[in-house]
């Protein structure tokens, strides 16, 4: 039997005031993905997808190759991490998705990325 890859996708965001034009609705946030190999494995993110939803309920989807220009090995017990962007319209939206890896056989599996807040600190009670 082959054992499932067991990878944990955990996500911090910050709202970046500087970058932010709140007058011409243009809220930019950064957000910090940390990708655990928790398997026995190793595993390789090959792709992503992105759901980008602000507060007015407009959708975005986002999807290509690796992140950040890379398409990362993850070795068992490592993790991989990296910092991205995203612009809103809102000073409040949500970001889920999914990976897409392969494990050591060149299998294909998908990660959840966990529905995380984007808001200005203000927002947040």
């Amino acid at each position: 039997m082959i054992e499932q890859p067991r990878v944990c996708v955990q996500v911090q965001s910050i709202y970046v005031e500087t970058q932010s034009i709140p007058d011409e609705e243009r809220f930019v946030f950064a957000y910090t993905v940390t990708i655990r190999n928790l398997g026995r494995s190793n595993v390789q993110l090959i792709g992503r997808y992105w759901l980008i939803t602000n507060s007015n309920g407009r959708q975005t989807e986002v999807q290509g190759e690796g992140v950040i220009g890379e398409q990362p090995l993850i070795l068992p017990g490592n993790e991989f991490q990296y910092t991205s962007g995203a612009v809103l319209e809102t000073p409040l939206g949500t970001m889920e998705g999914h990976y897409e890896m392969v494990d050591h056989l060149g299998q294909a599996f998908r990660t959840a990325i966990p529905v995380f807040r984007l808001a200005i600190p203000a927002l947040i009670h």
